[in-house]
């Protein structure tokens, strides 16, 4: 990735406060002393760094640690109150809008209908969202570090442009620009999927795991990837449209407008599709209005549930087994809405992994379920803010 900024003095003192803050963040409670050793930098450099983190009210001051003979150590660790920030989740009928503190421990959480379609009518209910959320908990405008958005659809976040969403019919709308006019703090755009894969990274079980995979199964099935540390996302935002691959080229038409894709099998319409088709045929005796119920049904022994859920299961798990062979990710998260539907879906999708990888490359990843929360996607967005804040200078993409 080309560099933010020259390589010069201004640039290795941003790394270098990166590095300390993150040292901070990850290993805290921690010393001055300690953090030289484990970065290699100077004393007199972390002591001018430690200085302006705490003026930022990043970083503070805590008890002592254990002395060695001499004077007991002052400790630091990130100060999660320090900051705020707001993630938001677009959809195509509600807003869902999380604060969180410098942890991405949400503090507090709102869901608004959006009763317009229009880009001005979406973008004025955004920025409504955030201004309700923030002065709800009387959260002071110096302490609004940045507002994070996550939708559907395909995103260039360098440039904060949403070039398509397919769920709100949007195009080429330059969102971040447009929410920053309004609200006067720095807005980031990502697909939902990316940011719910940059919180994973950065807070949740992908903190040490340079290579994974993020897959969430729900409304439809979408990716995150994780190569060598980093957020991986095409050329133009566009990588990791996984539920857009073709399983059945004769299969049901899609959203996309393409016939037999991942989401077509695979997605909770996909199963309540066929839930209703079996009912319609007298196979089900009632029709099931969430996965929740269908996975009941499947429970109380009902043999077409289990083979609706089955056959999802078995169909994701050869698109993950293909997921295996191309990328050998030390581990798969799958999470979202969609795990709702249960061991049986599960056990199938395992079954599957196994048959379809390579020899030996399915025992070097880990298949991990993420429990999921009606939270979730608007944390993820609001970890993207985070991720700004904490990445370092020489990953960040030069906006043109």
């Amino acid at each position: 990735m080309p560099l933010a900024t020259t390589g010069n003095r201004d640039l290795i003192r941003a790394i270098n406060t990166t590095l300390v803050l993150n040292t901070v963040r990850t290993l805290g409670p921690i010393s001055r002393t300690e953090i030289a050793q484990r970065t290699g930098l100077s004393a007199a450099t972390i002591t001018g760094i430690s200085a302006e983190l705490i003026d930022k009210d990043l970083i503070f001051e805590k008890s002592t640690g254990d002395s060695s003979g001499g004077r007991r150590p002052i400790l630091m660790d990130l100060n999660p109150r320090g900051g705020y920030v707001v993630g938001l989740k677009l959809t195509e009928d509600h807003i869902t809008a999380a604060l969180t503190d410098l942890r991405a421990v949400v503090v507090d959480k709102q869901t608004t209908p959006l009763s317009g379609s229009s880009v001005d009518e979406g973008i004025a209910a955004l920025c409504a969202a955030v201004t309700n959320l923030v002065a709800a908990n009387r959260i002071p405008e110096q302490r609004l570090l940045g507002v994070g958005v996550g939708l559907a659809g395909v995103v260039e976040a360098d440039k904060g442009v949403l070039r398509h969403s397919p769920i709100i019919g949007w195009n080429d709308v330059p969102l971040a620009s447009r929410m920053q006019q309004c609200l006067n703090v720095p807005v980031y755009v990502d697909n939902d999927v990316n940011t719910f894969t940059l919180t994973e990274k950065w807070f949740g079980v992908g903190q040490k795991v340079d290579n994974f995979l993020v897959v969430t199964v729900g409304r439809g099935v979408g990716m995150g990837i994780v190569v060598n540390g980093q957020l991986y996302r095409g050329c133009r935002g566009g990588a990791g449209e996984l539920g857009h691959t073709v399983v059945d080229a004769n299969g049901r038409l899609c959203g996309c407008g393409k016939r037999g894709c991942l989401e077509t099998v695979a997605s909770d319409p996909a199963m309540l599709l066929e839930a209703r088709l079996a009912f319609e045929q007298g196979q089900l005796e009632g029709r099931p209005k969430s996965i929740s119920e269908l996975v009941a049904m499947a429970a109380e022994g009902s043999l077409a549930a289990r083979n609706i859920l089955a056959s999802a299961g078995e169909t994701l798990g050869r698109s993950l087994a293909n997921l295996i062979n191309l990328f050998n990710p030390t581990m798969i998260v799958v999470s979202g809405e969609g795990v709702a539907a249960g061991e049986i879906f599960f056990a199938a999708m395992r079954e599957q992994i196994g048959l379809h990888c390579m020899n030996g490359l399915a025992a070097d990843t880990e298949i991990k379920i993420d429990a999921w929360e009606d939270d979730a996607w608007a944390r993820g967005a609001a970890g993207l803010v985070l991720h700004g804040i904490f990445e370092s200078p020489i990953y960040r993409e030069q906006v043109d």
